[in-house]
C-alpha cells in the first residue's frame, strides 16, 4: 500500500484517552480538533516548569538531500516506536509540514510507510491552521505598514527601505517581486514588494522559538519592519502597535499540537520553519514539553546535518538551553549512490564503487557531528528492498572503520519493531557516554567571522566572499546585534552554493549574496548564492496527482 493508504487503515485512538493514559493530561487541558488531534493548554505546559528534572533529547539529522529520499522523518517515528517498545516512555517531536513542498516535490511530509504520525492528510493539508494563523499575522503587519503611509506616514518610513514582504503557504514563483499599489492614490503607495513562503516568515521562527505568550508579544514587538527616511533609524512592529493584535491571531497557533503515530504512542507536532531557508525546528515550546513529559525525546532538524542539525544546535539549543545526549545521522544506500554519480534512473542496481564514492558526503556530515559538535552519533541506514547485502556491508564497515556504529533499520516496512536495533544502539549513547557538546562558533564572534566559521568548518569551504553592500550592511549589523546567532539560507542539495555539487566538495568559496536581521527571532540571516526565500513548483508538481474522491477520500499524497 501507499503512505496514505497505510495511513487510512490505521486504527487510531481518541487523542484526549490517549493522552491521559500515556501521559496523565486531564482532559480539561486538551483543546480537541476532532477526535484525533489536539492542542496543549499553555496552562498546562506551564504546569510542568515545576518538574526539576528532564528526558534527554536525541536528534535526528540526515545526509545531503537527495531526489532519491533519505527518510529522517520516518526514522524519527520509527526509533520513538521502537523505543516505546523496548519500555522506553519517550515522545517524538516533529515540524509541521508546509503546503508548499505538499503540493510541490514532497507530496507530505508525516513519514512513511508504516512508521507515519496520523492523521496523515489532517497533517499534512490545514492541520489545527497554525500555517493560516502566521500568515495572517505577517500580513496584518505588512497591511498597517502601507496603511500607515497611505495615511501620512507620522513615523517617517522610507518606502524604499522597508524589509518586510508578504507570505503565502504555497510555492509560487511569479509573486517572488511584485508592485503594490497600483491603480491611483486610493489604492495606498506604489512601491515594490514581494512574497515569501510562509515557513520563511520572521513569525514563524519567532512562533517557534518563543516560550510563552508573553515572550511571542515582546519577539512580535522586536520585529524590524524597514528603516526611517534617515536611514538608519529602525522602525518597529511595536511602533506600528500591530504586535498585540498578532498576538492575538497566534492565541491557538502557539499551543502545542498532539497526535499520535501509526502504533498509538501520542506525539507534538508543532512549527515548521525551513531548514535551508529558516532555522528549520519544531518550536522550543513542543520539544522542552516532551522532555517534562517523558524520559526520552526524539526530535528532527530539517534537510541535511550542515543545514539542520547546524542551527539546531547553533540558535535553537541556545536559545532554549538545551542539548541532545545523542545524534542519528539517516543515510539511504540510494542516496549515496546518488553522491557517487548514479542517475536516479539507475540507483536500484547494486553499485559499490558509486557508493564508496557518495560515503564522502556522510563521512562529511559524520565528521561535523563527532568531531565539530563533540557529539556521539549512530549512523542508520533506512533500508529499501532493493539495498544488496554488499552495499550495506561495505557502509557498515566504513562506518565503524570511523568508529561510529552503524545499523540497517527496516521501520519504514516493519515499523517500530523494524527499528529496534537502531533503538538499542541509540539507549546504548545516550544512556551512558557524556555528549561533551561543542557550539560551532562563538557567540561573540565578529558577524563575518561567525558566517565563516560555518562555511569553513561545516562545509568544507575556503572561504566566503560578499559584495560591497553586503559587507557594509555586515558592518552596520555588527554595532548592536553583533551578539545574535546566524541563520544560512543555502541550498540544501549540496555543502557548496552549487546544487549541482554533489559528494563532499572541497575548498569552494561561498557567496554571501545578502544580509538580513530578524530581531524578534533573534537571528541573523545570511543568504548564500542564490537561494530563494520563495520556492517554485516543479514541471510536474504533485498537485495534479492529489485528489478527492465523492466520499471524501483523498489520493495522492504520498
Amino acid at each position: 500500500m501507499s503512505d496514505i493508504e497505510i495511513a487510512q487503515n490505521a486504527k487510531m485512538r481518541p487523542i484526549s484517552q490517549l493522552a491521559e493514559e500515556q501521559y496523565g493530561i486531564p482532559h480539561e487541558h486538551l483543546d480537541p480538533y476532532g477526535h484525533y488531534k489536539a492542542k496543549l493548554s499553555l496552562e498546562y505546559v506551564d504546569s510542568l516548569s515545576h518538574k526539576s528534572e528532564e528526558g534527554k533529547l536525541i536528534l535526528v539529522t540526515a545526509i545531503s538531500p537527495t531526489p532519491a529520499g533519505e527518510g529522517k522523518t520516518t526514522t524519527t517515528v520509527g526509533l520513538g516506536d521502537a523505543m516505546n517498545r523496548l519500555g522506553k516512555k519517550t515522545m517524538i517531536c516533529l515540524r509541521e509540514p508546509s503546503l508548499g513542498p505538499c503540493f510541490g516535490m514532497k507530496g507530505g511530509a508525516a513519514g512513511g510507510g508504516y512508521s507515519q504520525v496520523v492523521p496523515m492528510e489532517d497533517i499534512n493539508l490545514h492541520f489545527t491552521g497554525d500555517f493560516h494563523a502566521i500568515g495572517v499575522a505577517h500580513n496584518l503587519l505588512a497591511a498597517m505598514i502601507d496603511n500607515h503611509i497611505n495615511h501620512g506616514n507620522a513615523l517617517g518610513i522610507d518606502p524604499r527601505r522597508i524589509k518586510w514582504k508578504r507570505v503565502v503557504d504555497m510555492n509560487d514563483r511569479a509573486l517572488r517581486e511584485i508592485t503594490i499599489g497600483q491603480g491611483g492614490p486610493a489604492n495606498g503607495y506604489l512601491r515594490e514588494d514581494g512574497f515569501d513562503i510562509v515557513v520563511a516568515s520572521e513569525v514563524m521562527a519567532i512562533l517557534c522559538l518563543a516560550t510563552n505568550r508573553a515572550d511571542l508579544k515582546e519577539r512580535l514587538g522586536r520585529i524590524i519592519i524597514g528603516y526611517r527616511t534617515d536611514r538608519v533609524t529602525p522602525v518597529y512592529a511595536s511602533d506600528l502597535k500591530a504586535h498585540g493584535a498578532m498576538a492575538a491571531l497566534l492565541k491557538d497557533a502557539i499551543k502545542p499540537n498532539v497526535v499520535q503515530t501509526l502504533e498509538n504512542n501520542l506525539a507534538i507536532v508543532h512549527g515548521g520553519p525551513f531548514a535551508n531557508i529558516a532555522h528549520g525546528c519544531n518550536s522550543v515550546t513542543a520539544t522542552k514539553t516532551a522532555m517534562k513529559l517523558a524520559d526520552y525525546t526524539v526530535t528532527e532538524a530539517g534537510f541535511g546535518a550542515d543545514l539542520g542539525a547546524e542551527k539546531f544546535l547553533s540558535i535553537k539549543c541556545r536559545s532554549a538551553k538545551i542539548a541532545p545526549s545523542a545524534v542519528v545521522l539517516v543515510a539511504t544506500v540510494r542516496a549515496l549512490k546518488f553522491h557517487g554519480g548514479i542517475e536516479r534512473d539507475h540507483l536500484n542496481q547494486e553499485n559499490l564503487a558509486a557508493l564508496e564514492k557518495g560515503f564522502a558526503n556522510l563521512e562529511r556530515h559524520l565528521k561535523n557531528v563527532t568531531q565539530t559538535y563533540g557529539l556521539p552519533c549512530v549512523v542508520c541506514i533506512n533500508h529499501f528492498t532493493y539495498d544488496s547485502d554488499e552495499e550495506t556491508a561495505l557502509l557498515i564497515q566504513k562506518c565503524e572503520a570511523l568508529g561510529v556504529r552503524c545499523v540497517v533499520s527496516k521501520h519504514w516496512a516493519e515499523g517500530g519493531a523494524g527499528a529496534e536495533e537502531l533503538a538499542e544502539a541509540v539507549l546504548e549513547i545516550v544512556d551512558h557516554r557524556d555528549p561533551g557538546f561543542e557550539y560551532v562558533y562563538d557567540i561573540n564572534a565578529p558577524i563575518w567571522d561567525k558566517i565563516e566559521t560555518i562555511a569553513t568548518k561545516v562545509y568544507g569551504a575556503g572561504g566566503i566572499t560578499a559584495g560591497a553592500k553586503v559587507k557594509e550592511e555586515i558592518q552596520r549589523l555588527q554595532e548592536h546585534y553583533g551578539d545574535l546567532p546566524i541563520c544560512m539560507a543555502k541550498t540544501q542539495m549540496s555543502f557548496s552554493t552549487d546544487p549541482h555539487a554533489k559528494g563532499a566538495p572541497s575548498g569552494h568559496t561561498v557567496e554571501i549574496s545578502d544580509i538580513k536581521l530578524e530581531n524578534g527571532a533573534g537571528f541573523i540571516v545570511a543568504i548564500a548564492g542564490n537561494m530563494m526565500t520563495m520556492p517554485g513548483l516543479p514541471k510536474v508538481p504533485t498537485a495534479e496527482r492529489i485528489d478527492i474522491d465523492d466520499e471524501g477520500v483523498i489520493t495522492g499524497l504520498f
